[in-house]
C-alpha cells in the first residue's frame, strides 16, 4: 500500500510539471466541449415555408401562426397554385410549403379530422427528414390551442412523396443528444492517451530499469501510476457534464449514484488500453498517436455518438462490439435524458466490465513480460 501511494503521489508531481499531460487533461475537454457543443448542431432554423391557404380563416391563420412562432419556420410567401410552389422550390427560395384545405376553421371547430398537407423539398434526405419531423410535432400540438385535451385526430397530417417522416420534436434539441456523446468522447481520448504517455514517459527517460529492480512490483506500479490519472480523468468527467448543464442545458434525470459508478468503469476500460499502448509503444510519439488514432476514430464513428450503428453495414455493426463508448453512451443517455434505472441499461455494463477486465489482463501480462 506504501508503495501505490510513493508511486501516486510522484506520479501527481509529475502531472503538475507535464504541461502537455495538463493540456490533454484539463485544456482539451474543454476545448473539444466549446467547439463540438456549439458548432456540432444537427437543428435547423429558418426553414423558408411558403403557405397555399385555401380556407382564409382564423383557424388557419392560427396554425400558420404556430409554424412561424415555433422559431424554425419563416414565412416567405402565399401561394395560391402548384406551380407557385414549384417554382419556388426550383428557385430554392422555399423548402417547405404547408397547405390548408377549404373548410379547415369549419371542421376544426367542429372537432372533425381534416387532412393538411405539407411538401418538403427532398433534395436533402437529413434536412427533409428533420423538416418532417418538425412540421409534425407542430400539427399534432395544435389542437391544444384549442382544448387542453385535443379531440380524436382533430387534424390529421398528408405528406408528399418528396418528404419523409422523423420523430424529431421542435421540443427535442439535437444537442441533448450530442451533449452525452461529447461526454464518452472527451472522457475518453483524454483517458486513453494520459495514461498511454504516462508509462512510456518512463522508457524513455531510462527510469525504467531503477524501477525494475527496486522492490515495487508491477502490480503496485500500475496501480499507482494509474489513480491520479483515474481521478483527474473522472474529476474532468463531471466538470464537462456539469459544464454542458450551465451551457447546453443539459437535464439529469437520474441517479447520480448510476451515473458516477458507469462513468468510473468506464474510465477503468479506457485507462486499460492507455496501459495497453504503453506497453507496446517505445516512445511518447508513437504512443500519442496510436493512442489518438484508437480512441479518436472508433469513439467518434463506431459508438453511435452521431451515426446510428443500425444503418451501418454488418460488418461495421461487428467490429462496433469492441467499441468501450458504444456501452457507455446507452447508458449514459439512458441516465441523464430518461432517468431510467440500472434494469434498463445494465447489460452495457456487464459489457463495459467484460472490456475492461480483458484490456487489464492483457496489459498485466505485456507489463510482466518486460518486468521479467
Amino acid at each position: 500500500m506504501r508503495t501505490i501511494k510513493a508511486v501516486a503521489i510522484k506520479e501527481l508531481h509529475q502531472i503538475g510539471r507535464d504541461r502537455r499531460t495538463l493540456a490533454i487533461l484539463l485544456v482539451f475537454p474543454a476545448f473539444i466541449l466549446l467547439i463540438y457543443g456549439y458548432a456540432l448542431n444537427f437543428d435547423i432554423r429558418n426553414i423558408r415555408l411558403a403557405v397555399q391557404d385555401l380556407d382564409r380563416s382564423t383557424e388557419s391563420r392560427r396554425l400558420v401562426s404556430a409554424f412561424v412562432n415555433s422559431g424554425y419556420f419563416s414565412l416567405v410567401d402565399y401561394v395560391t397554385s402548384d406551380a407557385e410552389v414549384d417554382d419556388l422550390v426550383n428557385r430554392n427560395e422555399a423548402r417547405a410549403m404547408l397547405s390548408i384545405p377549404d373548410g379547415f376553421g369549419r371542421d376544426v371547430l367542429r372537432r372533425t379530422p381534416v387532412t393538411v398537407q405539407v411538401v418538403i423539398d427532398g433534395d436533402n434526405a437529413n434536412t427533409a427528414s428533420t423538416v418532417m419531423g418538425y412540421a409534425q410535432a407542430i400539427v399534432a400540438e395544435y389542437p391544444r390551442t384549442f382544448w387542453c385535451a385535443p379531440p380524436r385526430a382533430p387534424v390529421r397530417r398528408r405528406w408528399s412523396r418528396w418528404s419523409r417522416a422523423s420523430g424529431t420534436s421542435p421540443d427535442l434539441r439535437s444537442t441533448l443528444f450530442l451533449v452525452p456523446g461529447l461526454i464518452a468522447f472527451i472522457a475518453m481520448i483524454t483517458a486513453v492517451v494520459s495514461t498511454a504517455l504516462s508509462v512510456v514517459r518512463e522508457k524513455e527517460r531510462g527510469t525504467m530499469e531503477q524501477i525494475r529492480m527496486s522492490p515495487i512490483g508491477p502490480l503496485s506500479f500500475i496501480v499507482g501510476k494509474t489513480i491520479p490519472y483515474l481521478a483527474l480523468s473522472f474529476v474532468s468527467a463531471l466538470l464537462i457534464l456539469f459544464t454542458a448543464q450551465l451551457l447546453f442545458d443539459l437535464p439529469m434525470r437520474g441517479s447520480w449514484t448510476l451515473l458516477c459508478g458507469s462513468i468510473l468503469l468506464f474510465l477503468v476500460g479506457a485507462q486499460a488500453q492507455g496501459l495497453l499502448i504503453s506497453t507496446i509503444a517505445t516512445s511518447q510519439q508513437v504512443a500519442f498517436q496510436v493512442a489518438l488514432l484508437s480512441s479518436f476514430l472508433p469513439t467518434f464513428i463506431l459508438s453511435g455518438f452521431i451515426f446510428p450503428i443500425s444503418s451501418m453495414p454488418l460488418a461495421v455493426q461487428a467490429v462496433s462490439h469492441i467499441v468501450p463508448a458504444r456501452y457507455f453512451l446507452v447508458a449514459l443517455r439512458a441516465i441523464v435524458l430518461k432517468g431510467a434505472g440500472l434494469p434498463a441499461f445494465w447489460e452495457q455494463l456487464v459489457w463495459l466490465g467484460l472490456f475492461s477486465t480483458v484490456a487489464l489482463g492483457a496489459a498485466s501480462l505485456r507489463l510482466r513480460r518486460e518486468w521479467s
